[in-house]
């Protein structure tokens, strides 16, 4: 090796190697000035002059060179320097905010889950919502199931739409409103009369009569009986059936009362022939709320399908919660 050669340094390992020194070669190339470079970058002339001395380790070449009073591109310098810019120019493509949405555009299908008091006032109208929008997207509906899951965790559920009991610690939980039981029986049932006396004596009649119960999980107590108890009463429920649909034509054929959601209580029941009736007792609401994984948060599709379940969601109006509100995972 002759007395002028000067060898570069080893390079770093491969897991060492600083990416930003490619946004630093790409001002060099373009500017040709170590000075120019800096002040394009906002840094000073000592540090990217240290940053092409790493550059040059990396690359085993001098990169520029001395040529009178400026420098200039080695022949390998000039080879990279349109492969450096497309690095350059790809890498700040990647690093911005995703743009929003184009329902028009979106090819995809999702996967919710929803109980059916959900299904029954509700499916119909989100369906409707995005079938205008988005004509590539599929909405896939799964039944609430007895056991507690990691779907949403494990990326099989994109949205659950109900009332959220325990959702694992990071899901996203947003109140959408609320809810309210209404009462279900056979036109000309003797219950009819009694209930819309109110009072207690209206409470009496309602927990004397034969129940039908609802519960996914085959639950027989609830709120109702809790409310009960406060009064000094106890209903007799006869069964428990996992479907309000199955427990409303049961009590089309029989004296049995059930208890259904107001959203359920507008639709089924009028078509089953049914009547509804205020229960005489003063129940909780029920919260329903959407949750869904952080992974989704700020996915653009998933936040349009968040959008319309806003929009077409119509709670209750006597348990109407801020819509914005959310919930503590």
């Amino acid at each position: 090796m002759g007395p002028s050669a000067r060898p570069f340094p080893e390079p770093p390992p491969p897991g060492s190697l600083d990416l930003n020194l490619l946004v630093t070669l790409d001002m060099l190339l373009e500017e040709e000035s170590v000075t120019a470079a800096a002040a394009r970058l906002r840094l000073s002339a000592p540090a990217v002059s240290r940053a092409l001395g790493r550059i040059r380790a990396a690359l085993g070449d001098p990169v520029l060179v001395r040529a009178g009073r400026r420098l200039v591109p080695t022949p390998y310098a000039v080879e990279l320097r349109p492969r450096v810019r497309a690095l350059v120019e790809e890498a700040r493509a990647v690093l911005v905010p995703q743009p929003a949405a184009d329902p028009a555009r979106l090819d995809r299908r999702f996967t919710l889950r929803a109980n059916e008091m959900i299904l029954a006032f509700f499916a119909a109208r989100l369906i409707g919502a995005v079938s205008r929008e988005a004509p590539g997207v599929v909405l896939r509906f799964l039944p609430e199931v007895p056991e507690e899951t990691q779907a949403l965790r494990e990326g099989r559920l994109d949205l659950e739409i109900g009332v959220i009991a325990r959702p694992e610690p990071e899901v996203l939980v947003e109140r959408l409103g609320g809810t309210r039981l209404l009462g279900v029986v056979r036109p000309g049932h003797p219950l009819l009369d009694a209930v819309g006396r109110g009072g207690r004596a209206g409470a009496r009649a309602f927990a004397a009569a034969d129940h039908v119960g609802v519960s996914r999980k085959g639950r027989v107590r609830g709120p109702v009986d809790e409310r009960l108890v406060e009064l000094g009463l106890r209903r007799r429920v006869v069964a428990v059936l996992p479907s309000y649909t199955t427990a409303l034509f049961l009590c089309r054929e029989t004296d049995l009362v059930c208890l259904t959601p107001v959203g359920v209580a507008e639709h089924c029941p009028a078509a089953l022939g049914l009547t509804t009736f205020e229960v005489p007792l003063p129940l909780p609401p029920l919260d329903i709320a959407m949750a869904w994984h952080p992974r989704d948060d700020a996915d653009p599709g998933h936040q349009w399908l968040r959008d319309r379940v806003r929009e077409v969601w119509r709670p209750d109006p006597g348990t109407t919660g801020c819509p914005d509100d959310r919930l503590p995972g």
